[in-house]
């Protein structure tokens, strides 16, 4: 039981200490309460005291005359920097301006095609793109165009405004130049013959040849003002040949031409025409024929040349090569001294188109030369148009010529050989003198010179009506 008591005593004991801890806490916070109230009231106090002492320095100095122009400076200034600041501030969230100038940008008209004929609109325009700068580089890189809006217009002279499409709703374009003048003129329709021009005949095997093409029909109308018709020389198909071996049909297109061949633009009904080419490989076979230019050195002469090749098949035109009866092989003598072997190209004649060969190898044998004189040569009579009679006062009708070659060949010539003539274009009646001139033989093996090149003539007024090439003073061509 006493322990009992002991335990009470100490439970009491123990309560007794909790009550005076909280009373304690209590306290303090009360003391911490009381603290923070004054704090706030010193600052409330401070705070009203401060509003009323800047009250009181505003009046005096808002409502004293002293200070009014000070006041005035002050809020200007405030106004200012306040306005300055609105403005910057507005700025920055405005979106970047740009602009971007393209040139070259395509016109297009809006017209009749049908009825009018367009001119004076330029193909274009240079434009410059405002406006946000993302706006601008889409436009600029749109496929925007120009329009000239000539819907409604009648025959004639007329400005136009040029406007912008298809760069966007979101940009400005401005044109340079923002006005046109054009002209606007009806179409009237004119028949025209059908002549031909075979294009990218580089690109056809050079032994084939196009023939007469055959065309589905062999006129066209075209249609244009009467100013471009009046301008058209002719309409051409254009027939393409290339890789053509055989004959062939296609639809060729037409263009026309000034009297200069430059293109006109102008309506062509139909633009095409079904044309028929026969192809063939006219060819002929003509010998080949050295000819020798200049003189070997030291003295020497070419005493004979033998090729390895003495004709050749040529291809062209059937025009073409009946106009050809050889073909010629140019040899430089003043580089050759000694016995040598050549090789040396064709040069094919113009119109050939090319050859079963295109060059030769020339054996030439070289010997010395020697020098010999030929006496008792006729002189002949050229171009005597006028048919005039002519004698020679002395009646010296032969010459002497000079011969050059190696001692075969030089023994080879005879005075019937070599044709000494005079020219007697422009010869008028009287005596004068003629210029006496002497064909070289062909390959050049021998060199012929004039002893004298003088030939004096009585050219008489009357005609002679004798017109066969004579040896006589009085002979005439």
């Amino acid at each position: 039981m006493s322990e009992n008591k002991g335990r009470d005593q100490a439970d009491r004991g123990g309560e007794n200490k909790a009550d005076d801890s909280k009373t304690e806490l209590a306290n303090r916070i009360a003391k911490q309460s009381k603290k923070v109230a004054n704090t706030y009231q010193h600052i409330e106090d401070g705070f009203v005291r401060a509003i009323r002492g800047f009250s009181s320095f505003t009046d005096k100095v808002l409502f004293n005359r002293k200070y009014g122009k000070l006041v005035a400076l002050v809020l200007a200034v405030l106004m200012y920097v306040i306005v300055n600041f609105n403005s910057n501030s507005a700025s920055l969230t405005t979106p970047l301006q740009n602009s971007k100038d393209k040139n070259n940008v395509t016109v297009t008209a809006k017209y009749n095609t049908d009825t009018f004929e367009l001119s004076g609109l330029p193909a274009t325009a240079n434009i410059t793109i405002s406006g946000d700068a993302s706006n601008v580089t889409s436009a600029a890189n749109s496929k925007g165009y120009i329009v000239a809006n000539l819907e409604g217009m009648t025959e004639g002279q007329h400005e136009v405004k040029l406007t912008a499409e298809g760069f966007g709703d979101n940009v400005t374009v401005k044109i340079d130049p923002s006005n046109v003048i054009i002209t606007l003129k009806k179409k009237t329709t004119r028949q025209f013959d059908l002549s031909y021009d075979f294009i990218n005949q580089d690109k056809m095997d050079a032994i084939y040849s196009p023939g007469v093409p055959q065309f589905e029909y062999n006129k066209v109308n075209v249609r244009a003002s009467k100013d471009t018709l009046d301008s058209i020389a002719f309409v051409k198909a254009l027939i393409d040949v290339s890789g053509q071996t055989a004959d062939f049909t296609q639809d060729a297109k037409l263009v026309a031409y000034d009297s200069s061949g430059n293109p006109v633009t102008a309506d062509i009904v139909p633009n095409t025409v079904k044309v028929t080419v026969p192809v063939t490989s006219p060819n002929k076979t003509v010998p080949i024929e050295v000819e020798v230019s200049g003189d070997c050195p030291d003295g020497k002469a070419i005493d004979s040349i033998t090729t390895d090749q003495q004709t050749v098949t040529i291809y062209g035109t059937e025009s073409v090569l009946g106009q050809i009866d050889k073909v010629v092989v140019t040899l430089d003598a003043t580089t050759i001294s000694k016995d040598s072997t050549i090789l040396r190209p064709i040069t094919l004649p113009t119109g050939v188109n090319s050859s079963n060969i295109n060059q030769i190898t020339m054996d030439v044998k070289v010997g010395d030369g020697v020098t010999s004189t030929i006496d008792g040569v006729k002189i002949n009579y050229k171009n005597n148009t006028n048919n005039y009679k002519a004698s020679q006062p002395d009646n010296i009708t032969t010459t002497s010529v000079t011969v050059f070659g190696t001692q075969a060949n030089v023994d080879a010539v005879t005075a019937d050989s070599i044709y000494v003539y005079v020219d007697m274009t422009g010869a008028k009646p009287g005596l004068q003198d003629f210029t006496l001139q002497v064909d070289q033989p062909s390959g050049g093996l021998v060199k012929y010179s004039l002893v004298s090149n003088t030939y004096t003539l009585n050219v008489l007024g009357e005609t002679n009506s004798d017109t066969t090439e004579t040896n006589s003073g009085t002979g005439t061509e």
